[in-house]
């Protein structure tokens, strides 16, 4: 085990026994089942169902809505345990979709889609990414237009995470003017949705259970009672607002895996024997694994605090971009001195550290690129 961290206020009693729960969960439901699902490239809808109803899928939605009026901690700890199990982040993006609506939705909109999203019983998905739109939302394309009491959407999306199995979709499309103030965000149920058409699913480097997608949309139309909201045009600010605890949602999980690489890394180096002794035994594996403990010990540390932050309500926008660029930086460099250190078992996938390496490759891009989130940060700096 790696050593003890300071503990902060909001790692009680209570969450540990939570994450206890959780871990057991993950281990005897999910784990036996991950080899398979990284084959056939996805997890079914069905398995988060039942994780919902154990209520794992969204412990911080009010109880009003079905959830246990918990605090956001409670999300991040779950998010830590599946990232810990090499489980993807399915409902880190589930949860962010559900807050789109939890915070900018009507009350008619909460009472419609918040109990199905805490129950599992709809999985949520996030649209914004287009074939030539990245992190530039504010150059999107795909387009809503009035029509009567409807909103008819064309356009495509690419890189959808949850793209093949969700049932329900925040579309990021243009309703006005181009730039920031002509974007609104529309809610899909996609059942026998007419013009809705999910593409191929994507084969990717890494993060093999996660289905990732193409979306098109050909004359798609839904109620104008789906814009997220009652006001169009504020679909750009509405994104930028969750970017704080969105950017948790990939630092958190870095920290854990970073945690899990070198636990595997130190009982594999102890056993394995070269030229007479231990891996472990030479001191280039005891400074590498030395090293490498620190930057667990610094990103685990810096994650706490920053969730101790949010929940006091002042983790700012720079601290989240900060944590997201730089957890993600150290997850990659950390997975790749693991694996080196395994040598050729390292390399096959058969090897959890494999795996890990090649799934924290997209950590650096998803959720806004690192290089993004710098300029970002350097935005910010006094001139």
């Amino acid at each position: 085990m790696l050593p003890q961290l300071h503990r902060h206020p909001w790692m009680d009693e209570e969450i540990e026994a939570f994450r206890e729960q959780v871990r057991r969960y993950i281990a005897g439901e999910l784990t036996p089942h991950m080899d398979h699902w990284r084959r056939q490239g996805y997890i079914p809808r069905e398995v988060w169902h039942t994780f919902g109803q154990m209520g794992f899928l969204l412990p911080e939605i009010e109880e009003t809505y079905g959830g246990a009026g918990a605090s956001l901690a409670y999300q991040l700890v779950v998010q830590d345990e599946l990232a810990k199990a090499e489980v993807p982040a399915t409902t880190a993006v589930h949860s962010i979709a559900t807050h789109y609506i939890l915070d900018y939705g009507t009350a008619a909109q909460k009472q419609r889609w918040l109990p199905k999203l805490v129950s599992g019983g709809l999985l949520a998905g996030i649209a914004m990414t287009e074939p030539g739109c990245g992190s530039d939302l504010q150059a999107l394309r795909t387009r809503a237009r009035l029509e009567g009491n409807e909103y008819v959407i064309d356009g495509s999306k690419t890189f959808i995470t949850n793209g093949f199995t969700a049932n329900l979709l925040v579309v990021a499309v243009r309703t006005g003017e181009a730039g920031s103030r002509g974007v609104s965000l529309i809610i899909l149920e996609t059942e026998n949705l007419a013009g809705f058409q999910v593409g191929k699913r994507l084969e990717k480097l890494g993060q093999h259970a996660s289905d990732t997608a193409e979306l098109s949309f050909n004359h798609v139309r839904v109620p104008v009672e789906h814009l997220l909201g009652e006001t169009a045009g504020k679909g750009f600010a509405q994104l930028m607002s969750q970017l704080p605890y969105e950017r948790l949602l990939l630092a958190v999980p870095a920290a854990a895996v970073i945690e899990r690489a070198v636990e595997l890394t130190l009982e594999y180096t102890q056993q394995r024997k070269v030229f007479g002794q231990t891996l472990y035994e030479l001191q280039n594996t005891r400074f590498k694994l030395a090293e490498c403990a620190t930057l667990a010990h610094v990103v685990r540390t810096f994650v706490n605090d920053c969730t101790q932050r949010l929940l006091d309500g002042q983790l700012d926008d720079t601290a989240a971009y900060m944590a997201k660029w730089w957890c993600t930086e150290q997850q990659h460099k950390v997975t790749d001195e693991c694996l080196q250190l395994f040598g050729g078992y390292g390399y096959i996938t058969e090897y959890p550290i494999a795996r890990m390496y090649a799934d924290a490759r997209v950590q650096r891009i998803y959720g806004g690129a690192n290089e993004i989130m710098k300029e970002l940060i350097a935005r910010r700096l006094p001139a």
